[in-house]
């Protein structure tokens, strides 16, 4: 079962320090981490506060979780969000997903073999469908077994190039960051591993949630 932490009062800066210890643990027993990071609204802030940490940030590889297909820049990606409040500020080595290359499927494979065994951290979002990555309701990706990485079919004006099932179970560990009272159906989902929506596959066993989701159970 995974770790529930209720942030009564600034998701962000209580997500953020969740973000710091395990880096910080992770730190102290490995000459370097590898973590994985999601996009959407919710961690800009939460990064921006992560960015004005003492880590030893040179010692941190981080990794894009999902993607959409755009060109640099574009406003719809991951990578600028996470760079305006995190990237520019942190001297970390950073592998971003190659979403514009031409043949994406071969980009995708290539990103996957590039992995490392293990992602230390791997931080994931929920959205209102039940979807987690890019690991969207009725993709074909949802069956991938044999990749870590792989193309989606277009969802919500984008395809999108994202972790699949058998990376996140070679997690050592996943911190889901949830905002917002509208999400609490889908969270109850979530905590109840629901194999129906996506996240419910996602392995809970080395998993934390700091949401701040009102639920029926508090």
């Amino acid at each position: 079962m995974m770790d529930i932490v209720r942030a009564r009062g600034d998701l962000a800066k209580v997500a953020a320090g969740v973000l710091t210890d395990a880096l910080d643990r992770c730190l102290a027993r490995k000459p370097r981490v590898a973590m994985a990071l999601s996009g959407g609204r919710t961690p800009w802030a939460v990064f921006r506060l992560l960015a004005k940490t003492k880590l030893d940030w040179h010692r941190v590889d981080i990794y894009q979780v999902d993607e959409r297909i755009a060109a640099s820049g574009d406003a719809a990606r991951n990578f600028k969000g996470l760079r305006e409040s995190l990237l520019d500020h942190v001297p970390a080595r950073v592998f971003p997903m190659p979403v514009e290359e031409p043949d994406l499927d071969a980009a995708a494979r290539r990103y996957g073999e590039s992995l490392p065994r293990v992602l230390d951290i791997v931080h994931l979002g929920l959205g209102d469908d039940g979807h987690t990555a890019s690991l969207v309701p009725g993709d074909p990706v949802l069956e991938v077994s044999d990749r870590l990485v792989a193309v989606t079919k277009p969802y919500r004006g984008h395809r999108r190039m994202t972790l699949t099932f058998p990376a996140f179970e070679r997690a050592a560990k996943i911190v889901w960051i949830i905002a917002g009272s509208d999400k609490s159906a889908i969270v109850q989902r979530l905590f109840r591993a629901d194999l129906t929506i996506p996240a419910g596959r996602i392995p809970q066993a080395r998993a934390v949630v700091v949401t701040d989701a009102a639920s029926p159970e508090g």
